[in-house]
């Protein structure tokens, strides 16, 4: 049994999302109670070209384990070489094979979710890569969704298969394909495939808070959830949860200097990993990832007008401090009133 599953815990996943969770977020999230990390996929030819730009994907901190990278791809055998050179060069604590990614550019390279519609093919590159990694000791797991579209919902058989070819643990996205990330997830499906299996099973789809962390958690057989775009703009998602599971409690909600601080954290780390680009380069592609940070803020539309031409620290800061000004001077009715 891979260790991060006891019966003593229930583990909470940071879910591998493109363009997000790097290794500063990774590191900001596992100080808030994230158990187990996955990097952003990465492409097993780039690996194998010894692509500078796709190695630095599979960086991780120490710190951060235990750590998975997740490769994308639809040949099973040069997935397998691109794993055993992962784990020779970071020697991660599982390899995690992305079955369930919607995007296009990696659906069109029969990668990602296009495998949920050929289980042949699916099962071959889950072997391949078991196979190959299988005298390292490094487990192998896999992240899918629940079907190609509403009309082809497979992932019970998909999860059966992924067993039978010594996949450890199945992370299940609660949509299709299709929906990519519209409507609701379908925890009646996840809890189908829990029950379906033997090895562990994390339900990822539409958890936000602490309390649906345990709800999941008490009405399907999952082993642990995974929870991906609710900690963009809420990374305390995670401190909330691991609250609520062990002493039964809602957190009161972080208040806004603490998230003011942690926006700024962020930023500081981003611009002291970068290998890219100056402070004025940094902040620029921290924007939206600020704006995602204001949506629980009463009044943050005005922080997201202001972050849509930040360029510095500094300028961060005049905007935290026009912010707190403007909400000290405010009636606490209008306060109220003013949009998130």
């Amino acid at each position: 049994m891979l260790p991060w599953f006891s019966d003593s815990r229930f583990p909470l996943f940071l879910a591998p999302m493109a363009g997000v969770t790097d290794r500063v977020f990774r590191g900001l999230c596992k100080e808030l109670g994230a158990d187990v990390m996955v990097t952003e996929f990465v492409s097993a030819e780039g690996i194998l070209q010894a692509d500078d730009r796709t190695r630095h994907y599979t960086e991780f901190d120490e710190v951060q384990r235990p750590v998975g990278v997740q490769l994308f791809g639809a040949d099973g055998a040069r997935m397998g070489l691109a794993a055993r050179r992962i784990i020779e060069w970071k020697q991660p604590d599982f390899i995690d094979i992305n079955f369930g990614c919607p995007v296009n550019k990696v659906v069109s390279k029969n990668g990602g979710s296009s495998l949920l519609r050929d289980c042949p093919l699916l099962e071959s590159v889950a072997r391949g890569i078991a196979d190959a990694v299988r005298p390292t000791g490094v487990p192998v797991t896999a992240k899918i969704r629940v079907g190609w579209d509403s009309q082809s919902i497979n992932a019970v058989e998909v999860a059966r298969r992924l067993e039978d070819q010594g996949i450890q643990a199945i992370a299940v996205h609660g949509r299709t394909k299709a929906q990519g990330y519209t409507g609701m997830a379908d925890w009646e499906i996840i809890g189908q495939v829990a029950d379906a299996v033997s090895i562990p099973v994390i339900g990822n789809g539409d958890v936000a808070s602490g309390a649906d962390v345990e709800v999941r958690r008490a009405q399907t057989p999952v082993r642990g959830i995974m929870i991906g775009r609710a900690a963009m703009h809420n990374p305390w998602v995670f401190q909330e949860a691991r609250h609520y599971l062990e002493h039964g409690t809602h957190l009161d909600p972080v208040p806004v200097e603490e998230r003011f601080h942690f926006m700024r954290r962020h930023c500081e780390l981003a611009i002291a990993a970068s290998t890219r680009g100056g402070e004025m380069e940094v902040m620029r592609s921290m924007r939206a990832r600020l704006m995602h940070y204001t949506r629980a803020i009463r009044g943050g539309k005005r922080l997201r007008v202001a972050f849509a031409q930040l360029g510095s620290l500094m300028e961060l800061e005049d905007h935290f401090a026009a912010f707190l000004d403007h909400a000290r001077h405010c009636e606490p009715r209008e306060l109220e009133n003013l949009p998130t």
